[in-house]
């Protein structure tokens, strides 16, 4: 027989594929929060956005490394490739003090960031009642 049958490898790139698919949004973000809610509609992303969580207890991390308040900013003057145009978006467990995340959003913004942005999950829609 002098045909190849490509049926099995085109089996295995499906399996491929379908998995790569579920298991590509799970590696975006590392420090698991609790996020709130809102209906607005997600920012366009031209580039990777540095990541700073505020955890429940109030600790905060850059991307997935816990730093010290005190160290904040200058960790991410040092990754900020780009400068003080970098897009820093912060992230706040729901259940953290309000004043905690204004906090670490202050000292972004008077370290000179100017391009910070809050991170929520998408809220479902409320069914209506009539």
């Amino acid at each position: 027989m002098s045909e190849i049958n490509v049926t099995p490898f085109v089996d295995v790139m499906l399996v491929l594929l379908i998995v790569f698919m579920v298991t590509a949004p799970l590696l975006t973000v590392g420090v698991p929060v609790d996020l709130p809610k809102t209906r607005a509609q997600a920012l366009g992303q031209d580039r990777e956005p540095l990541s700073v969580t505020v955890k429940r207890d109030g600790k905060v991390y850059i991307q997935n490394t816990p730093v010290a308040e005190d160290e904040l900013v200058a960790k991410l003057t040092a990754i900020a490739a780009n400068g003080y145009d970098q897009r820093i978006f912060v992230r706040g467990d729901r259940s953290v003090d309000y004043g905690r995340v204004m906090e670490v959003m202050g000292l972004l913004s008077a370290a000179g960031f100017t391009h910070i942005g809050l991170v929520t999950d998408v809220a479902k829609p409320k069914p209506e009642t009539e």
